[in-house]
């Protein structure tokens, strides 16, 4: 290729880039409501194009810095607690917390005692009868026993919740 071919050929490139950028976008919006945005207006028919003028890019100056974090998370306008009504909020809770965990020890003590209570008994729906005698129809007694050891679990977790609230608190 010889000299004044390379350079016509880098002016085209060049031209055809330029025209590439583009400083003009459309949003276009269809009769269905749809939007679309492309640099080219279309001209499909039903479809309503306007200009958005996108101005001269500028990037970033490079040694921006991000903006810093406030410290609390609350917006401006947000009202602030003054720190003793907070203290008598804490403490209102801590006690809630407190009578609540006393109750479910309460509520786990007598679950487990039902348990205990029901394990010991068998019905008489629940013997087996074949000719060898009386046996125990364990798959009875087992499913009668899971409720009152689902209402142990569940005082256990409640307990267990509580308390890590509690562990929480300030």
């Amino acid at each position: 290729m010889n000299v004044p071919g390379w350079r016509f050929s880098a002016a085209l490139l060049f031209l055809v880039a330029l025209q590439v950028r583009a400083d003009v976008m459309y949003q276009c919006v269809d009769d269905s409501g749809h939007k679309s945005f492309s640099n080219i207006k279309s001209s499909a028919k039903g479809m309503k194009c306007v200009a958005m003028d996108l101005g001269d890019p500028t990037p970033p100056p490079a040694t921006a810095k991000p903006p810093a974090k406030a410290a609390s998370p609350s917006p401006a306008g947000f009202p602030k607690v003054d720190e003793n009504s907070q203290r008598a909020r804490d403490n209102d809770r801590r006690r809630i917390l407190e009578t609540e965990l006393a109750a479910e020890q309460k509520n786990l003590e007598q679950a487990r005692k039902d348990l205990t209570e029901q394990e010991g008994i068998v019905l008489p729906s629940e013997r087996m009868q074949y000719k060898g005698g009386g046996g125990i129809a364990g798959g009875k007694v087992e499913e009668r026993l899971q409720t009152y050891r689902d209402k142990v679990a569940l005082h256990e977790r409640n307990i267990e919740a509580i308390q890590k609230e509690l562990s929480r608190l300030r």
